[in-house]
């Protein structure tokens, strides 16, 4: 079974999925992909101590701390392709940003291949469920771009100034 609760953050409003213990997603109001890792109907569940320890979370982030990724668990669904990209992710110092190029060099190095598509990995990156915390918005074209986030571009930039990224 799966729950969900939904908090407010100055991004708007975010809905959050657990399976009981572990924090599953994480999606921004309008985003695309909305809750397409929970395959099943999520229960309305807002106590659940996962979903505080999320929300006290986001609130140090929203409030300018840098809270560690690894103090939450954490349990995105996905192919292991995806959760290899994923757990890159987690890697992007807060503030800092990367390229999808780069991510497919290392994914590539990772997975012992000569080369990896920015395509693929940009595909994986586009399909986070645990959005912000899994720091997908700090992914960037390899001119520097805000090419794409799930949650529109807006919301990306909101979040890299936020951080000091831009």
């Amino acid at each position: 079974m799966y729950y969900k609760t939904m908090i407010h953050s100055p991004v708007g409003p975010l809905t959050l999925a657990s399976d009981g213990e572990h924090l599953a997603g994480l999606w921004i109001q309008g985003q695309k992909y909305f809750g397409d890792s929970v395959k099943e109907e999520m229960q309305q569940k807002d106590d659940l101590p996962v979903f505080l320890e999320a929300k006290k979370w986001l609130d140090r982030y929203f409030a300018g701390e840098r809270p560690d990724i690894r103090e939450l668990p954490l349990r995105p669904s996905g192919s292991p392709f995806r959760r290899e990209v994923w757990k890159l992710l987690c890697d992007i110092p807060y503030g800092e940003t990367t390229t999808y190029g780069a991510l497919a060099e290392k994914i590539a190095r990772k997975l012992d291949r000569p080369s990896m598509s920015a395509q693929a990995v940009g595909n994986a990156v586009g399909h986070n469920p645990i959005s912000i915390i899994i720091p997908c918005h700090r992914v960037l074209g390899a001119d520097g771009s805000l090419t794409g986030y799930a949650a529109g571009v807006e919301i990306k930039q909101k979040l890299l100034e936020h951080e000091g990224a831009r």
